[in-house]
């Protein structure tokens, strides 16, 4: 699991059955308290959360639990964002997002 910025779309013509109507976005990881990216990004579907370019998320990046959160256990997906973050606090310090 990981926070990152989503940083692109992604658009495919072809689906799998179980990700009709879903969303696709690059999504890359990030220090959520500095905004720096830590990695590179990755394609990951939006659970049904509303997420855009620009929003800061929290990732699933285990097929397992992916496919747990979609709710089928045949879906062809690894990397899934399972909610929007509001704020950070750690070590006593806030970053706001909303």
């Amino acid at each position: 699991m990981f926070i990152g910025e989503v940083v692109g779309n992604a658009w495919g013509v072809q689906r799998h059955p179980s990700l009709q109507k879903k969303s696709l976005f690059l999504v890359r990881p990030i220090d959520p308290m500095t905004e720096e990216p830590l990695g590179e990004a990755v394609l990951a579907l939006d659970g049904g959360f509303g997420a855009g370019p620009g929003s800061v998320v929290l990732v699933v990046d285990e097929g397992g639990s992916a496919r747990g959160l979609l709710g089928d256990a045949a879906a062809p997906v690894r990397t899934i964002i399972c909610g929007i973050v509001d704020q950070i606090v750690r070590s006593g310090k806030v970053k706001k997002y909303a």
